[in-house]
């Protein structure tokens, strides 16, 4: 996917690394269309990269396909980038349920919605590329964080049931699993006894450490540009992800040439 002058629409745009991702693309000329539920730091953001704001709340499903034909009212989009989320630690029987409901809609159903919107218009216009961020907290079951890992463990599947349909179409997609990168959602997630002691002992394995911000959004651009299948970060915890895709890769197999 060539960057200058393709629309890429980031979720999760204000902050993190969204924010950053955002503001890598836009240097290399792409033009940002920028969804957040923040309206006031979004829109700045958006200002200052020469994009575009979609003030967004991605847990109402109801605003999703609005969302996108406002989006695509503007111009169509090439490159989607599925980064919004939000994370919750905690034992689960003390986690709200409408936190729990949140997460979900926000980090599983918005993405398959999402996706489900601007598929449509790829496919008329012979080309378009989606990308999910997703985690190891998919793959790496930790104390705590059951609820997250959850979502991030459907968003994974979802993303490889998804590349078995786009199959023979123009659009391609990325599934990137990654560590823990140096941010709030860091420090909330050590905020909680059980999971800092469990990331504490990985450390101490050598099997995590904060990922660098810009190294991350490299390598997702990258994958953007090579309409790359996978990034893993980091690249010495890919034997976790690794595993959980060979039956999936398995099934491709079996399935080939069936249509």
């Amino acid at each position: 996917m060539r960057l200058p002058g393709a629309r890429v629409v980031v979720t999760g745009g204000s902050r993190g690394i969204g924010a950053a991702l955002a503001t890598e693309l836009a240097a290399r000329g792409a033009r940002v269309a920028l969804v957040a539920r923040s309206a006031e730091p979004l829109e700045k953001l958006a200002a200052e990269l020469g994009g575009e704001s979609f003030p967004a709340d991605l847990a109402d499903a109801s605003a999703i396909e609005p969302l996108v034909r406002s989006i695509e009212a503007d111009g169509p989009i090439d490159v989607l980038v599925n980064n919004a989320g939000v994370d919750l630690t905690g034992e689960l029987v003390t986690l709200p349920a409408d936190a729990i409901t949140r997460l979900v809609a926000v980090n599983l159903c918005a993405p398959i919605l999402l996706c489900r919107a601007v598929i449509p218009g790829m496919r008329d216009r012979g080309r378009g590329h989606i990308v999910n961020v997703s985690s190891l907290a998919g793959t790496n079951a930790l104390p705590g964080v059951a609820p997250y890992s959850a979502s991030k463990a459907g968003l994974s599947h979802f993303t490889a049931g998804l590349r078995a349909e786009l199959k023979g179409t123009p659009i391609t997609t990325t599934l990137a699993q990654i560590g823990p990168v140096e941010s709030t959602m860091i420090e909330s997630l050590r905020a909680h006894e059980r999971t800092r002691r469990a990331l504490a002992r990985l450390e101490r394995l050598h099997l995590s450490f904060d990922l660098e911000m810009p190294v991350v959004v490299d390598a997702l651009v990258d994958a953007i540009e090579r309409e790359k299948r996978h990034v893993r970060l980091p690249k010495r915890d890919a034997l976790f992800p690794l595993i959980t895709e060979v039956p999936r890769r398995l099934t491709e197999v079996l399935l080939a040439g069936v249509r």
